[in-house]
């Protein structure tokens, strides 16, 4: 199958080689040809356009930083839908913003072309072995009929429902990895602060009930069990920027998320904007003299940045 990908960044680069080695044909786009000379050197064909690219493929895949450069490469000038034929299909992988992906559906539709958000999750290394999570948001019948291209890029490629639902799904898992984070660093904090050595802490703590578990194997509602709702609706944000890309603009997301993220980020959670994917987890609970007790026991699980708005001191979002 001859497909189209644009951006062959951290994530995009080891997506679009499982391609390859699944024995599709790639023509690929990015800012500079040399982001593609792997895919190059393996057989790929070089676009010098957006256009190019869809002009040539049936079926596109793009993997892009914002939103904003998700509705350039695809609505600007020599961008995807100027070259799109009736009947192809744009797969956006990218973390995008709900009312982005809505917007392109309806734009794309009117030419008769399918667009379908799909949102990935594993990192960079999931990105490259495969073990990588793609949340499928759009027309079910283009998800399948392109379900092969899907299950060579992520061993757990699913369709989640109409488009922004793969959109919708991995917010949910950012967010619910920020408040995770979080919390972690609230407790082992009280834990390091009431005597026990920090590594001795997490090694035993992971070996209890809820350390053995999946995590999002404790939640109650998938089985049928009535759960309170925790979350008022609110925005969800990336970690890349401070637009508010899910729910309502100017609202916080949780209590937790939004007073905690940029206390854990602050202690050292995931710092800088070059430390938001991939770090090691730091926590620094504060002894009784206000030093800090650095901690690297532990790769936690990368501390988003996805609500450095809002108002700290008068939360609009509360767990119940």
């Amino acid at each position: 199958m001859r497909i189209g990908f644009i951006g062959l960044g951290m994530m995009g680069r080891g997506m679009a080689a499982n391609l390859q080695k699944a024995g599709h044909e790639l023509v690929v786009h990015d800012l500079t040809r040399q982001a593609a000379s792997q895919h190059l050197a393996n057989g790929a064909t070089w676009a010098a356009s957006p256009r190019a690219v869809a002009e040539a493929c049936d079926i596109v895949f793009t993997s892009l930083p914002t939103p904003a450069d998700v509705e350039a490469v695809g609505l600007g000038e020599n961008g995807l839908a100027s070259g799109f034929r009736k009947g192809a299909a744009w797969f956006d992988l990218s973390t995008n913003a709900v009312d982005v992906v809505r917007r392109l559906h309806a734009t794309l539709a009117e030419q008769g072309v399918d667009f379908l958000d799909a949102p990935v999750s594993g990192g960079p290394s999931g990105a490259s072995s495969g073990r990588l999570a793609i949340w499928v948001g759009g027309d079910k019948p283009a998800f399948e009929k392109y379900q092969a291209a899907l299950d060579a890029m992520g061993d757990q490629a699913r369709y989640i429902g109409a488009i922004g639902a793969g959109t919708i799904a991995k917010l949910t898992h950012n967010c619910a990895g920020a408040a995770i984070n979080t919390v972690l660093a609230e407790v082992f904090t009280m834990g390091v602060k009431a005597g026990v050595e920090p590594l001795a802490l997490w090694e035993a703590i992971r070996q209890g009930a809820t350390g053995r578990q999946r995590t999002f194997d404790l939640a109650a509602w998938p089985r049928g069990q009535r759960t309170d709702a925790v979350v008022q609706h609110g925005a969800a944000r990336d970690d890349r920027g401070d637009e508010p890309w899910l729910g309502r603009a100017g609202q916080p997301v949780l209590h937790v998320v939004a007073t905690g993220a940029r206390r854990d980020c602050a202690a050292g959670g995931a710092g800088g904007p070059d430390q938001g994917r991939g770090g090691q987890g730091l926590t620094r609970p504060h002894r009784a003299d206000g030093e800090h007790v650095e901690h690297r026991a532990a790769t936690t699980r990368r501390c988003y940045r996805l609500a450095r708005g809002g108002d700290a001191a008068s939360p609009k979002g509360e767990l119940t």
